[in-house]
């Protein structure tokens, strides 16, 4: 059989079980292609709800998960990391699209958040649980967290050492299903905390304007008005 009959006869396979496929289950498939070229990257800056706000809406950003990781209890929960017992960081790992924003950009947003002289917690929060960390999950990430926190101890921005730990992730543990997109649920009661924390003040005295903006995504009605009703 030639490579083109070969070909067609594939083709002509793929397109059989799509037609047969109900349409949740299409979606389905294509969502599970699509993730594999999707990227993970799992950051520690203290409150995971503040560092999961700021990622929630950033154009690549498919999925922000709250959780624990670093510690040696398997599946703890919110009140066992509270105690400082358990050894583990409240962190958040984020699934994104590297063809849209890459692993440096997610870094250099991460540093803009966290106060990474700061080896006791994060700012009103104390504790071991709210230290920051770059939990990397291959050899590439474990290069460019490291370049990355060189320029940052470099930039004479701090006049204290960077502690921030660079750490091979070692298993992810997602937290309670209340503390997922935080700040959509309860926002009130989030924006009271993080203004009472400290950490919006000391991000605009360290950095200004962090330039978010240029990450966020388009609004609905931009993308609309680019393309064509088949597109959208």
């Amino acid at each position: 059989m030639t490579v083109k009959k070969v070909l067609l006869l594939l083709i002509t396979l793929i397109l059989g079980s799509c037609i047969k496929m109900e349409p949740k289950q299409m979606e389905q498939q294509i969502s599970i292609s699509s993730s594999a070229k999707l990227d993970t990257a799992t950051f520690a800056g203290g409150c995971f709800w503040c560092i999961e706000s700021t990622f929630l809406d950033l154009d690549g950003i498919k999925q922000v998960t709250s959780g624990y990781s670093g510690g040696h209890v398997k599946n703890p929960t919110y009140e066992e990391v509270c105690s400082g017992k358990t050894g583990h960081l409240e962190a958040v790992q984020i699934l994104f699209d590297p063809k849209i924003i890459s692993f440096s950009e997610l870094l250099d947003i991460f540093w803009r958040q966290i106060d990474p002289t700061d080896d006791s917690g994060a700012f009103a929060d104390r504790g071991s649980q709210y230290q920051s960390a770059i939990f990397y999950h291959n050899n590439e990430q474990k290069i460019l967290a490291e370049k990355s926190k060189e320029i940052i101890a470099k930039s004479g921005i701090f006049d204290r050492s960077i502690v921030t730990k660079i750490i091979k992730l070692p298993e992810f543990f997602p937290a309670e299903d209340y503390h997922q997109q935080y700040c959509k649920k309860n926002p009130a009661r989030y924006y009271t905390y993080r203004s009472a924390s400290g950490r919006d003040q000391y991000i605009k005295a360290v950095w200004g304007d962090v330039g978010l903006e240029k990450y966020k995504k388009p609004a609905d009605e931009d993308v609309k008005n680019k393309l064509t009703d088949l597109q959208y």
